[in-house]
């Protein structure tokens, strides 16, 4: 099952998108849960994603997070479309500023579209996108990066949504161009950020919330 959330409003989206997660964990705790980032997609992982559980997981819920940045993963995500939308499992598909066109071919496919756009009045910012965090990755600063990491935590957000957060922000930066970080810098930011997620899986890996603390304070 596909369930497909973009929008012009990049914060809104990704807000809605995380909240949403949230509740189905919520709602259904033993449901196991995986964060494949665009860039990381492969055709071993849509496969994956596809196919049932297993013996003592019945179900998976995973978000692929912005996969249209990558011609390699649009590829990936378009040629198992169908795959996606038969498969038991919940298929987040999170992709901010997607084209009309293929906004409309993953729609004819999803259970559940969701659809955020940029409007001509715009409110205050609500819990669910950090901007403290994210301005702080911007800013490159470690220390308010470290205090915004342990914030969110203490208050419940989840260290996925975290990773999402601060790596749809290192592309943002290579994408519009930082005072802060060179373009050179903030792609291997993102790449760090990558690696640091496929880290926190291994066996001898760092949990995902310490592993975003000693990150915050390497920047």
């Amino acid at each position: 099952m596909i369930y497909l959330f973009y929008g012009t409003d990049t914060e809104k989206v990704r807000k809605n998108a995380f909240e949403w997660i949230a509740a189905a964990r919520a709602k259904e705790p033993n449901l196991a849960y995986a964060h494949i980032s665009g860039a990381e997609l492969t055709s071993n992982t849509i496969e994956d994603a596809a196919s049932s559980g297993g013996l003592f997981v019945k179900r998976l819920l995973i978000l692929i997070d912005d996969p249209f940045q990558e011609e390699d993963s649009a590829e990936i995500i378009e040629k198992n479309m169908n795959a996606l939308a038969d498969s038991d499992n919940a298929i987040i598909i999170l992709a901010p500023k997607l084209t009309a066109a293929k906004a409309k071919k993953i729609s004819a496919k999803a259970k559940k579209v969701y659809v955020h756009d940029i409007k001509t009045a715009t409110g205050k910012n609500e819990r669910g996108f950090n901007s403290n965090l994210v301005n702080a990755l911007a800013a490159r600063n470690r220390e308010k990066l470290w205090l915004e990491i342990n914030r969110a935590l203490r208050e419940g957000d989840a260290a996925e949504m975290l990773h999402g957060l601060l790596h749809w922000k290192a592309r943002d930066l290579m994408e519009k161009g930082s005072r802060a970080w060179t373009q050179n810098e903030s792609r291997q930011l993102s790449l760090d950020l990558i690696a640091l997620l496929q880290k926190s899986r291994s066996s001898d890996g760092l949990e995902l919330a310490e592993s975003l603390e000693k990150f915050a304070l390497s920047i």
